[in-house]
């Protein structure tokens, strides 16, 4: 991936660890994670149909700026 394809804010390096953590995750530490995820006050778990995943990253994305 070229630099200039990174989000804001991430380099090769930061995907690298990323790819890491999550290919040496145990399967407990990953159900552990994911049950954490559901349980933030402020975050919301949501199924989104898949063509519409582009204008929701879009909104996040614009809430965010």
């Amino acid at each position: 991936m070229k630099s200039e394809n990174y989000p804001p804010h991430w380099d090769e390096n930061r995907v690298k660890r990323v790819i890491d953590h999550y290919e040496n995750q145990s399967e407990d530490d990953a159900v552990e994670e994911d049950e954490r995820a559901f349980q933030t006050p402020t975050e919301t778990i949501m199924e989104v149909p898949t063509d519409l995943v582009p204008i929701v990253r879009e909104m996040i994305a614009q809430k965010s700026a």
